[in-house]
């Protein structure tokens, strides 16, 4: 199956598909999944320092058999190496793990933290050719246009959450006009609410004979947002990737708009005790 590829801004080609690997800490299973994803098709591999499994997607990249420049690797550098210094040492301690020599995509996890020295630091590694492309995830309107202005290499992607409960309108659009790619992740909300059971994407889902995790992927692709759904099972992962044979309506997609609750399914990120509590300890390590 060949994946639809999107253009980013600097020039680089992307799948508009992918696999993530957020929640399989365990190595083995990890690999195997990532090994299953390959076969499948899956040629996007998102991953991230904070997940603890990145040596176990380098080794099923490894042995793969398919050639590196097939694959668009994604990682992500965690709070605690924001700094100049530190997030050097993150990104070469992310391609060490990955067995890789050099990543297509690398995003500053979190808009916490020293933004602007990490930064400086992902923009050394792309001039170097260590990365291909540099982003943020979890950014906000006003924090994304803070490192725009500041830095001279402008993000290229914002990987946020976005699902039919949490669908950030006003944010996509921004991200959108501003040039970047926005990727969703939890495109499923972790199965919050029932999704997979709601009538309203049940309904839809049947007059296409797909299921609701498809037409969500659908819906998200429709709006021009890459997706990275997670799964350990072969037959969902192949189930993910048959969405490119069918189209939502104008009503269809109008419909899915009206179920957004308009909070977010995990965590406010701007919330002072959320960001104390999740992640307070990662940014003592920066004082220590």
């Amino acid at each position: 199956m060949t994946i639809p590829t999107t253009t980013l801004s600097n020039g680089v080609q992307m799948p508009q598909l992918g696999f993530g690997v957020f929640q399989i800490p365990d190595l083995a299973e990890c690999e195997a999944a990532v090994t299953a994803a390959i076969k499948a098709g899956y040629r996007l591999i998102d991953t991230a320092t904070a997940y603890q499994n990145e040596a176990a997607v380098g080794r099923a990249i490894q042995k793969s058999g398919v050639p590196r420049e097939e694959f668009f690797v994604t990682s992500k550098l965690w709070v605690s190496d924001f700094t100049y210094d530190r997030a050097k040492k993150g990104i070469d301690a992310s391609l060490e793990k990955l067995e890789l020599d050099y990543l297509d995509l690398y995003l500053l996890h979190q808009p916490y933290g020293d933004v602007m020295g990490a930064w400086r630091a992902m923009e050394e590694a792309y001039h170097a050719g260590k990365i291909r492309a540099i982003g943020v995830s979890n950014f906000y309107a006003d924090q994304l246009k803070n490192l725009e202005l500041t830095m001279s290499v402008a993000p290229v992607l914002n990987q946020i959450e976005v699902n039919p409960w949490y669908q950030q309108p006003e944010e996509v659009a921004f991200n959108q006009r501003e040039g970047l790619r926005v990727e969703a992740w939890a495109p499923f909300a972790e199965g919050k609410h029932d999704i997979f059971t709601d009538a309203t994407i049940q309904k839809i889902a049947q007059d296409h004979g797909k299921t609701t995790g498809q037409v969500i992927l659908r819906w998200l692709l429709q709006r021009g947002i890459t997706v990275i759904p997670k799964s350990v099972h072969p037959d969902r992962m192949a189930e993910n990737l048959a969405v490119f044979d069918f189209e939502l309506s104008d009503t269809e997609m109008t419909t899915l708009a009206g179920l957004d609750r308009q909070e977010s399914q995990f965590f406010d990120h701007r919330d002072p005790v959320t960001i104390e509590q999740i992640f307070g300890s990662s940014l003592q390590q920066l004082h220590d």
